[in-house]
């Protein structure tokens, strides 16, 4: 008997086809042995004058992955490669505890300080300089930390990255953990940053002391919103937003003009350096988002603050966040998507003032 080692060649190309068995087969060992190659036959393809087939493409090679008292599941290597891959480290651009870091003008953070730790990330194509206005509000008495999101700022854009809402927050994740925080914080999320905040705070449920979401871009299907007027702009979104990633000249052009009379300097950044950051961002976490499921796993309280005059916030989709329980939202007249001096005290009242009692669904 010829044993796997000894096999043809052509055997042992056949060593990765494994094949998973369907639910009803689940009781049934794999059969993992080799196979002999099936004697070729008369076919249509080998009758004289057609051209032989081409051969068989071999997909990407997988790895099995087992589970206690489970059969083999087959995992593409790229993705068993993005599982076991650390989280890039991202940049903390400001700690107002640190003298060193806390930026200029503003106020170091006491060792004594009375508030809780607060962590703020920022939106797509923007950096921490989202926050210039919120961090001298808060740092007499809030120990302050800005994090530049992965591909903006002066955080790394690996060029294999996808930007999905689960790398977006596993970034941060490895972000905040090596900051050590003790005690329950409170997360600010500001625009895409919003999004990921949302997510963090349903998968880390016994780290936070509240959640702030700052102009959240929450949007949803069109064909599940049932205010005509609604689903009609909702569906204006992504039809703005898919011209944009298709047209990176008017894009860029666009962003520049906007950049240079906002009231931020930097506020704005879409260059071709962190372009793919950007268009990746947009199309896999906030055109394809998961919000309103996470808000309802959200275990502390919820505030939501947006300006009147945001041209980004959809109100299909803020008119059902508005609906759970532990969701308080506060609405701030003449202010647009950016932090501006207005909107930023605002914030700073709600973080300073004690949280709602978290009531959220069962």
């Amino acid at each position: 008997m010829t044993s796997p080692r000894d096999a043809p060649a052509e055997w042992k190309e056949r060593e990765w086809e494994t094949e998973v068995p369907a639910a009803d087969d689940a009781r049934r060992p794999v059969d993992a042995r080799p196979r002999a190659p099936a004697r070729p036959g008369p076919s249509a393809a080998t009758r004289p004058g057609d051209r032989d087939p081409a051969p068989p493409r071999r997909p990407d090679p997988v790895t099995p992955r087992r589970g206690i008292g489970s059969p083999a599941i087959l995992v593409p290597m790229g993705i068993l490669d993005r599982w076991l891959r650390p989280a890039p480290e991202l940049h903390v651009a400001g700690d107002t505890a640190d003298p060193d870091r806390a930026g200029e003008g503003v106020p170091v953070t006491p060792a004594d300080a009375p508030g809780p730790t607060v962590v703020m990330i920022h939106g797509i194509a923007s950096s921490s300089v989202t926050f210039q206005n919120l961090v001298p509000l808060l740092s007499p008495t809030h120990r302050c930390i800005t994090i530049d999101l992965l591909g903006f700022g002066r955080s790394p854009a690996p060029a294999d990255a996808s930007y999905t809402l689960e790398e977006h927050t596993a970034a941060v994740e490895a972000a905040i953990r090596a900051l050590r925080l003790r005690e329950p914080f409170v997360l600010v999320g500001h625009s895409l940053g919003s999004l990921i905040a949302t997510r963090y705070a349903a998968t880390h449920r016994r780290e936070l002391d509240r959640l702030v979401l700052v102009s959240p871009p929450i949007y949803l299907p069109p064909s599940v919103i049932g205010d005509q007027r609604d689903r009609a702009s909702m569906g204006l979104y992504f039809s703005v937003y898919e011209f944009m990633r298709a047209n990176q000249q008017f894009t860029t052009a666009a962003a520049a003009a906007l950049a240079r009379i906002a009231p931020i300097k930097n506020v704005l950044d879409v260059t071709e350096r962190n372009w793919q950051a950007f268009v990746l961002s947009l199309q896999n976490a906030i055109e394809t988002q998961t919000t309103i499921a996470d808000l309802a796993s959200v275990p502390v309280a919820v505030d939501v603050v947006y300006g009147t005059l945001d041209p980004f916030l959809a109100p299909g989709g803020l008119k059902i966040a508005e609906q759970l329980r532990h969701v308080t939202t506060t609405r701030v007249n003449g202010v647009d998507h950016i932090v501006r001096r207005k909107l930023a005290r605002a914030v700073a009242r709600i973080i300073d003032a004690p949280p709602a009692a978290p009531a959220p669904p069962a």
